[in-house]
């Protein structure tokens, strides 16, 4: 087995629930920085399904600090430089180019979600990480000296802190707020899928979009959004629809998606995202319903020894394209924290637990919001205003969400933070 740079054992257990990317990166990250690492999950094998997800450079310079990850990324990824808008009809807009933020910033990283997943996890495996799939936890418990997680069968396993990493509805919510709580629709969904490119090669709409490499185009209507990206030197296609939706998420938000309904939605729309639509092989269509929580008022347990990461803490909206960084972002800064405590003689898990809620709570707020701004800037937009500025219609892609460096933010803030805690000027 291979060996990888990790500090010396810091004498701290972690358990992690949730083998997605916030528990990936938060198991990756206690690793390097010497921490215990187990992580349970409870489906039996990863999915290999899966669409387009982006990672900004705020998350995705997270990957070149383990090694061989970002090699084995280059195959993978998306490498179009812009984003083409068009209006619903087909009328170009504008181009977005994102080529000088790549110098600037470094790259970004795009490509399919099941890929990647499956990618992080491997690199965890290597690593020598205790993951243990086939592990349904049904409860969380703590206690002033340690928490807990209880399976379906009864086991139960202890640790100096346990991250809550598996989702909207993580047992572990209610532990940290103290109540039961649901998930509500957002009022939006999105159709979602991934398949081969060659029938979009043979047709005269739509064999532009893939038959010169990658490419990377937005067709934005009324309460409406579409993108399309080809991948892999254009040899597969991923198409998202953002709409207006009602559906209930009673027992669960994905649904197999039917071809007849994303076409009414998009009825008199470009006959190039309806040949998109056409060519998609029905058993690679999903109807996602978009989760809305209002946020919370903490992200961490009453005794400061269990914590909500990732969506189980904060789900983004697509157009936010931050949901996976600020997933990565929490396990890095906890494992930072975690490592500024570990043989400090004044100071304990719970310190570094504090912290870690200062130092994420107010940022994920405010990135989360930017997805809804996002969303209205496309789906209200006055068409009138963008003819005659089309650059209104391009992502903002702001420095002090991409550009940064959480492991670097959270070690050069965290000595100031604690002194604010042990004083009592510290709030949440």
């Amino acid at each position: 087995m291979a060996t990888y740079p990790r500090l010396p054992p810091s004498g701290i257990s972690v358990l992690i629930v949730g083998a997605g990317f916030a528990g990936l990166t938060a198991a990756i990250e206690c690793d390097r920085k010497g921490h215990r690492v187990t992580l349970f999950d409870k489906s039996p094998a990863l999915s290999p399904l899966g669409d387009i997800i982006s990672f900004g450079q705020n998350s995705s310079r997270l990957f070149a600090k383990w090694p061989g990850v970002l090699e084995a990324l280059q195959p993978i990824v998306h490498k179009s430089e812009a984003v083409l808008f068009r209006d619903w009809h087909g009328k170009y807009v504008t181009t977005q180019s994102f080529a000088e933020e790549h110098r600037a910033w470094g790259p970004r990283v795009n490509g399919h979600r099941g890929e990647i997943h499956q990618l992080l996890y491997n690199h965890a495996k290597v690593r020598g990480i205790d993951i243990r799939l086939g592990c349904n936890v049904v409860d969380y418990f703590e206690t002033d000296s340690e928490a807990g997680v209880e399976l379906a069968g009864g086991e139960r396993f202890t640790a100096d802190v346990v991250l809550a990493a598996e989702g909207v509805r993580s047992p572990g919510r209610k532990l940290v707020l103290g109540f039961e709580d649901t998930p509500q629709p957002s009022g939006y969904a999105v159709f979602r899928t991934w398949y081969p490119s060659d029938e979009l090669l043979k047709n005269e709409k739509t064999k532009h979009l893939v038959e010169n490499g990658d490419s990377h185009t937005a067709w934005i209507g009324p309460d409406i959004h579409f993108l399309a990206a080809a991948i892999k030197d254009g040899k597969e296609m991923s198409w998202v629809c953002t709409h207006k939706d009602e559906g209930g998420i009673e027992e669960n938000w994905q649904f197999p998606g039917k071809l007849e309904d994303v076409l009414r939605v998009l009825d008199g729309w470009d006959p190039v995202v309806l040949e998109l639509v056409k060519a998609t092989p029905p058993d690679r269509l999903f109807d996602y319903k978009l989760v809305f929580r209002d946020p919370l008022p903490t992200f961490t347990s009453p005794k400061a020894r269990t914590v909500l990461i990732g969506d189980a803490a904060h789900p983004f909206l697509p157009t936010s394209i931050q949901g996976a960084s600020q997933a990565m972002e929490d396990g890095v800064v906890m494992a930072a924290c975690l490592d500024k405590v570990a043989g400090h003689p004044g100071l304990v898990v719970q310190d570094a637990v504090r912290v870690w809620q200062k130092i994420r709570y107010d940022r994920v707020h405010k990135i989360q919001a930017t997805g809804v701004s996002t969303r209205e800037q496309w789906h209200k937009a006055d068409w009138d205003a963008i003819w005659a500025n089309p650059e209104s219609m391009h992502l903002p892609r702001e420095a002090w969400i991409l550009d940064f460096d959480p492991e670097a933010d959270a070690y050069a803030r965290f000595d100031g933070l604690v002194e604010e805690l042990i004083s009592g000027e510290l709030t949440a």
